[in-house]
């Protein structure tokens, strides 16, 4: 096991009788009966199922991780599961939640056969009254049958339903977003029960081998010509395809070598001859834009400018519309491609370099599945059905189609072909039925499997590679030769490095350089048509980089939305919100944000199974509506110019004036804190987006008693609390978005409420600029201050200075934002809305993009994703979705997700509501 962690199998005690189905009973009752107290108490286990009946066709496993604390890895077995919550309970460990918000968020954890039962973390190491931080929580982890490697969990445990053959995993300590880092140091196959195993889970056994990257380098070094490309045997002129590929491979091997930025220097001077050769007026070659914008993204340079050209952008724009134009099989082919491996290279090239990817040329592309899950190696006519996979272009169709996301089943599929036609010395062959190698196969299928979590058989194949290098460096084409060639070394110097065209010069952790240096030279200068920024230059944030980051198409799918857990086609509305009020903030991409209004407006769906609607998400017109999210959502019509009191299919200001609370709710129902409370509305800042809403769109009388309780909420001090109803913490979030609320009320009494915010604002500012949040050192508290103290603007100016110095310190050279600076690096699409939108200083009180000079953006067909027979609810464990994240896969779900709001408020679920500020994870839902 990694570190040395053995894992500890559990031998329960044969089943679980009577009692305890009777007490599963008793705690179903609890929380269907809610019970106050009894809500927030443990949840003991149940006689779990021995371990050797959850098989491959049955039962499910859950392995939970005690290293924290000094010990191993218990697991149990439910051989009847339900939910991932009753896994737990029924595989003998018991949980406890928070005060705030109640069993669904799991706390704590325990199992008699670690420290006699004592649930993890102690009371001294975290209370469990509100949400634990996010670099200390369990974060929630799932494997289904045959699959080895985890997933991030969409859904909380009460929500997830684990299938049969299915493994999943609880581990504490820090996760980020989309849980790309901090998951469990085993496997699922190591911890997997019973025999339960799926089909190709055991992987090639053979001798671990590493290819000499040093002889394999001075062989691709030794077919250049004048050291910056290659050449064909007796031409005098480059071949620039060969040189493309010779320097991503040179680029994976060495990555910023000097012979690599030659080579690319050289290529970026030629530009026009390799990837336009029909002339820089007409559509570029598919291939030559494709390497030339591959071959940017991976070296760190900038695929929309490769030689004062644009080969991304102008790729994008030969995806075909129409049968029977020239040069185009079917809608969605890029023009004049014949062959799959080029149609997923351009794909992959569109979204490495931040274009939006047609879902027509992703659909295209996952159309020649054939029915044995390969993929077809030439593009099919338009309705034509394939038969026979190549075993070569496989892997690179199912990398590009596991990149741009909402393709599950098919990559899935895939990647079960890869599995099985895997030979025994960890080579892949070079079509069915062959018993020997493919060099160009084997490198190919290893950065899939690799990219899809089977380190095992990517490390075999990388392996097999290594005693195929011959003499000189290179490789053959065939197992056994000894004479190399520089096609399927391109591909083997992938694999050599444990890199792929999909990762290539993606930063991976390293102290040096540091990740949060910002980015280099001077910040470039908005277009005119833009804001310009209230800084010098070098004072604040690019705003160009962090528009670009927050509109890059693997982020805003299909220019209409983020997801909430990447890859399922859940839309997270809140967070898509922020990216509007951003854009609308510094007015650097008025289409992108026009996209993102349009969708919403038009009632677009997100590419979920059950095809959600912003209305979904608000909860309009049900009895379960969220004032809230119906305030933020009428915020955004209303600052880029829409009518707030039609838009999305709803009179959403009359909407928000039916939400306000009259008095009170008793338990179980927790609809309304108090009188002046809107229904549904957590926080300070979903409490004061939605009286933005109504003032904006004069309703003064209406907003007078959700006015009167916000004010009420603000402590001697000045600060407001985060919660409602207070649980009398400060919050500078909180106290920023209360004081733009008050300020657009002349009433004396609000604008002292202001002053007082603004001072306690300003003296809660750190010595490097920043300011104090949940995650630390936080950039969403740091750029709602900047908002905040921008209502007094002169007075405060020193302070904003130094906070936009701050901010600009915390922008990634991806044009992203650290969601602390004492947190971990790496850029948040949430900290990065409220980074670049709060930096310009725009109350949300007073914001307003005009975009009469922009172009409809029409509602894209959703992609499908991944999905069962039932479509999944959308999860975030807790938060309010008004600006900042929240801990995700912990056990929680919230929001507006079904139609018996009572039952799902008694069951602890509906109201869950995780400190809103937490930035550092997933999928916030006001």
């Amino acid at each position: 096991m990694p570190g040395g962690a053995a894992v500890k199998y559990r031998e329960p005690t044969s089943g679980r009788g009577v009692r305890a189905r009777v007490g599963a009973l008793l705690w179903s009752l609890v929380l269907a009966v809610g019970g106050g107290v009894f809500l927030l108490g443990p949840a003991s286990p149940a006689a779990a199922d021995p371990i050797d009946e959850c098989t491959p066709t049955k039962g499910a496993v859950v392995a939970v991780d005690f290293a924290d604390w000094g010990g191993g890895i218990v697991r149990g077995c439910d051989a009847t599961p339900t939910t991932g919550y009753d896994l737990l309970h029924e595989a003998g460990f018991s949980t406890e939640g928070t005060e705030h918000d109640g069993p669904a968020f799991i706390c704590r954890l325990g199992h008699a056969d670690f420290n006699s039962g004592t649930p993890q973390p102690t009371p001294a190491e975290e209370a469990c009254k509100l949400t634990p931080p996010a670099t200390a929580y369990w974060s929630y982890w799932l494997a289904p049958a045959g699959q080895d490697f985890w997933t991030y969990s969409p859904l909380g445990a009460m929500s997830n339903k684990p299938k049969n053959g299915s493994v999943e995993a609880w581990v504490f300590g820090p996760t980020d977003v989309g849980g790309s880092e901090g998951g469990p140091a085993f496997t699922p196959d190591e911890v997997r029960g019973g025999g339960q195993s799926g089909p190709g889970d055991n992987p090639p056994d053979v001798e671990p081998g590493e290819v000499d990257l040093a002889d394999l380098d001075g062989y691709l070094k030794g077919k250049l010509t004048d050291g910056d490309h290659v050449r064909d045997e007796g031409a005098e002129s480059p071949n620039f395809y060969q040189s493309a590929q010779t320097a991503l491979a040179l680029a994976a091997i060495g990555n910023e070598s000097a012979t690599v930025e030659k080579m690319r220097a050289k290529l970026a001077l030629h530009v026009a001859e390799f990837a336009y050769p029909g002339g820089t007026d007409r559509q570029p070659s598919a291939i030559g834009a494709a390497l030339s914008a591959l071959l940017a993204s991976g070296t760190k340079a900038d695929p929309r400018d490769v030689g004062g050209h644009d080969p991304a952008g102008d790729l994008a724009k030969t995806v075909c519309t129409q049968v029977g134009t020239p040069g185009c099989k079917a809608p969605g082919d890029f023009h004049d491609v014949g062959d799959v491996e080029t149609q997923a290279l351009a794909v992959l090239a569109l979204h490495r370099a931040g274009v939006a990817v047609p879902a027509t040329a992703t659909d295209r592309l996952a159309a020649h599945q054939c029915k044995d899950g390969g993929f077809s190696p030439t593009l099919l006519g338009e309705g034509t059905v394939c038969n026979f996979s190549d075993p070569a272009t496989t892997p690179y169709a199912a990398i590009a189609l596991q990149r741009t996301g909402g393709y599950g089943d098919v990559v899935a599929k895939a990647r079960t072909t890869l599995r099985k036609v895997q030979l025994p010395t960890g080579a892949f062959p070079a079509y069915a039925g062959v018993t020997t190698g493919d060099v160009n196969a084997t490198a190919k299928s290893e950065q899939a499997l690799r990219i899809l979590g089977d380190t095992k058989r990517a490390d075999a194949a990388v392996s097999w590679l290594s005693r195929e290098q011959t003499g000189a460096g290179g490789f053959g084409f065939d197992e056994g030769t000894t004479d190399p060639e520089i096609f399927p070394t391109w591909a083997a110097a992938f694999s050599a490095a444990r890199t792929s065209l999909a990762t290539l010069g993606v930063k991976q952790p390293d102290p040096d350089p540091d990740p949060t240096d910002p980015p280099t030279g001077e910040p470039t200068p908005p277009p005119t048509t833009g804001p310009k920024p209230p800084w010098a230059p070098g004072e604040g944030p690019d705003l160009d980089k962090g528009a670009a980051y927050l509109t890059d198409g693997s982020r805003l799918k299909q220019g209409h939305y983020y997801e909430n857990v990447a890859g399922t086609g859940f839309a997270d509305f809140g967070l898509t919100i922020d990216g509007g009020y951003a854009l609308a903030a510094t007015g650097n991409d008025n289409n992108a944000l026009r996209g993102i209004v349009d969708f919403l407006d038009s009632e677009g769906k997100d590419a979920s199974t059950s095809g959600r609607t912003v209305a979904d998400w608000t909860g309009v017109d049900t009895s379960h509506a969220a004032g809230g999210s119906i305030g933020k959502l009428a915020v955004l019509a209303q600052a880029t110019g829409r009518d707030a009191r039609d838009f999305a299919g709803d009179d959403l200001i009359a909407a928000l004036n039916k939400s306000v609370c009259q008095a009170p709710t008793e338990a179980p129902d927790r609809s309304c804190a108090a009188k002046g409370a809107y229904r549904y509305a957590p926080s300070v800042f979903s409490q004061s987006l939605a009286v933005i809403a109504q003032l904006r769109a004069g309703e003064g009388e209406s907003a007078a008693e959700p006015l009167a309780y916000l004010t009420s909420l603000q402590h001697p001090s000045g600060a407001w609390p985060s919660l409602i109803p207070s649980t009398g913490d400060s919050e500078v979030d909180s106290t920023a978005m209360a004081a733009m609320a008050l300020d657009l009320d002349p009433a004396e009494e609000s604008q002292q409420a202001v002053d007082r915010a603004l001072a306690w604002i300003a003296a809660k500012q750190l010595p490097d600029g920043g300011f104090p949040g949940a995650s630390g050192n936080s950039v969403n508290s740091a750029g709602l201050a900047v908002q905040g103290l921008s209502l007094d603007a002169e007075e405060y100016a020193t302070e904003i200075k130094k906070a936009r110095k701050f901010l600009a310190k915390q922008q990634n050279k991806d044009g992203g934002f650290n969601v602390a600076a004492d947190g971990q690096a790496g850029s948040d699409v949430r900290a990065s809305t409220q980074a670049l939108g709060g930096a310009m200083g725009t109350s949300f009180g007073t914001l307003e993009r005009d975009l009469s000079d922009t172009k409809p953006q029409e509602p894209g067909t959703p992609t499908p994703s991944p999905s069962d027979n039932t479509a999944p609810q959308i999860v975030t464990t807790g938060g309010d979705g008004s600006g900042s994240g929240t801990l995700a896969s912990t056990g929680t779900r919230v929001g507006i997700i079904a139609p018996t709001a009572v039952a799902l408020t008694l069951a602890g679920l509906l109201t869950v509501v995780v400190a809103r500020r937490r930035s550092t994870a997933a999928g916030s839902d006001l």
